[in-house]
């Protein structure tokens, strides 16, 4: 099979789009498919190379930073795409016109994934998001399969029209699953991007009423707002924010915190709880889309933009060491459902069902 992926952006920018673009691509190289990567050419890049079996070639592209991830417009989508002559087109994003109006008008068979929620954000962001999403769907028509990445988003895709037998679900998922550490440190975790959507705000305000230390990794545009707020509530001596940090210590602070906070007011999966989760560590987080799908008895489920209800649940955990345990077990068991090995082979047969069809 020749299958394009097509994505703004892809390695060394690792979203979680990319991420599972990254992991799928090398999949399916591995089983002997023809893999080309479609993408925007970011700053220090090569404009094609080969990685791990497959092709990437990269657009050149503008990019304006307004938002994480940027603006992004590239050149010359859809004449590189019809010159590959590709079996199956894949593509992943709705927030870059020129992507969006080229994969459009592209005529050979295509699928859409669908990895965030419609109309997702907060304030102007969301009301843009809405509008924009609205405006993506005459573009959305033409793709022959839509795949979600959870029951959630394919229930709401479908509840707004699409017909049930072109709307599949195949969740991102992890290639292993580690091995777990026997220590445990003194700390609770919370990772991702730093935007609006994650609901640090009220992480931020439930930790008056916590007494241990959190540690928040990521970049983003609420950086200095969330700053902000730990000198407001005075938690100077409880939180650190770390910002951007290796995969290593990254795989470190998964492995041995007592457990990982996701306060979202949107997910579409929760691919980050997936990973921590996959190091036997309990969650906490809130009742939104398709995260509650993805933790399953892993941690306590809570409402959303509840400050009370995130302590209540935190301390919960940290008073009790054999509760904490059985939620880490349970968390690391509901790891094994989301394993590419059970998954990738879905993904090539809808391709395959669209080429036939």
């Amino acid at each position: 099979m020749k299958i394009v992926d097509v994505n703004p952006f892809f390695h060394p920018y690792l979203g979680g789009i990319e991420a599972r673009l990254l992991d799928t691509c090398r999949l399916f190289a591995k089983k002997g498919h023809d893999v080309t990567m479609v993408t925007g050419q970011l700053p220090g890049t090569e404009a094609e190379e080969e990685m791990d079996g497959f092709k990437i070639i990269r657009l050149e592209s503008r990019f304006i930073d307004i938002y994480n991830p940027p603006f992004i417009s590239s050149k010359n989508v859809l004449e590189t795409i019809e010159s590959l002559n590709a079996d199956i087109v894949n593509y992943n994003y709705r927030w870059a016109p020129s992507y969006n109006k080229d994969m459009g008008a592209y005529k050979g068979k295509k699928v859409f994934t669908y990895h965030n929620m419609w109309g997702e954000g907060l304030g102007l962001t969301g009301k843009f998001s809405e509008i924009s999403d609205n405006r993506y769907r005459k573009y959305l028509e033409t793709y022959n399969h839509i795949i979600c990445v959870s029951n959630f988003v394919r229930d709401d895709i479908v509840a707004r029209g699409f017909a049930p037998e072109i709307v599949s679900t195949v969740p991102s998922c992890l290639n292993s699953l580690p091995e777990m550490a026997d220590k445990e440190g003194d700390f609770i975790l919370s990772l991702g991007r730093l935007v609006k959507t994650k609901g640090l705000d009220y992480m931020m305000e439930a930790m008056r009423d916590i007494d241990c230390k959190l540690i928040i990794c990521g970049k983003g545009p609420e950086a200095k707002h969330l700053t902000k707020l730990v000198k407001k509530f005075k938690l100077e001596d409880k939180v650190e924010i770390k910002g951007w940090v290796s995969d290593e210590e990254k795989e470190e602070l998964m492995s041995t915190c007592k457990m990982f906070v996701m306060p979202s007011i949107f997910e579409s999966l929760g691919l980050t709880a997936l990973e921590v989760m996959s190091y036997g560590r309990p969650m906490v987080c809130t009742d939104v889309n398709g995260l509650p799908e993805t933790v399953g008895d892993g941690g306590i489920i809570i409402p959303a933009k509840d400050p009370k209800a995130i302590s209540e649940a935190v301390n919960s955990l940290l008073g009790n060491n054999e509760k904490r345990k059985e939620f880490g077990i349970a968390a690391r068991k509901q790891t094994e459902k989301f394993l590419w090995e059970d998954h990738i082979d879905e993904i090539l047969r809808i391709y395959q069902s669209v080429i036939d069809g």
